[in-house]
């Protein structure tokens, strides 16, 4: 069975982005892209809300992949173009231009929570989600997920988006915690399942 797995950055007080949700106050540096390679390595399924999903249909095709380019960032561009892609959204659709048309399922929010146990059931890699704070946490909710990195950065954002929504009262167990190298982000790994 593969398992479920969420990597989320988020401020010291509790913030996974800033006001409007603008990302540019969290600490995205090179130790944040390594440990992202790291958990790719891991994935064969990406699932998305519809906020995260046009963030990295945008960006990641657009990589550089030519000789002399950042190694880190071209391995992930690579593992993002070759994975399988969902993207929960009840009012999103992929453009048919889009890189990412043939290899994306869009499923509705009503009919995600039987999908991603199904995709679970499943052999082979593991599913992972980037950021997609609805998402993650409604699938916490209902005691989908399996895995948390919850990677701590050297930030107070002050307001914003909450990491976790209010009623979500869980006890998880924890794997390992590290500081990144070379960085003041701390990384946290839980594993969440009850």
């Amino acid at each position: 069975m593969a398992k479920l797995i969420v990597s989320i950055l988020s401020s010291l007080d509790g913030y996974c982005a800033g006001p409007g949700g603008s990302l540019a106050g969290l600490p995205m540096d090179a130790a944040f892209s390594v440990h992202n390679l790291d958990c790719m390595r891991h994935a064969g399924t990406l699932l998305f809300g519809a906020t995260t999903f046009p963030m990295f249909e945008a960006y990641w095709p657009n990589v550089d992949r030519g000789p002399g380019s950042d190694p880190v960032q071209r391995e992930i561009a690579e593992r993002v173009a070759a994975a399988r892609k969902v993207l929960v959204s009840d009012n999103l659709r992929v453009r048919p231009d889009s890189p990412w048309a043939a290899d994306t399922e869009v499923i509705s929010r009503a009919n995600a929570r039987v999908r991603i146990a199904q995709l679970k059931a499943a052999p082979g890699p593991d599913l992972l989600i980037y950021g997609s704070h609805l998402l993650y946490n409604s699938l916490l909710a209902h005691g989908l997920f399996d895995e948390m990195h919850l990677l701590i950065g050297n930030v107070l954002l002050g307001e914003g988006v909450r990491t976790f929504e209010a009623g979500l009262a869980q006890n998880w167990t924890l794997l390992g915690q590290k500081r990144l190298p070379e960085s003041d982000t701390v990384a946290l790994h839980y594993d969440c399942r009850p």
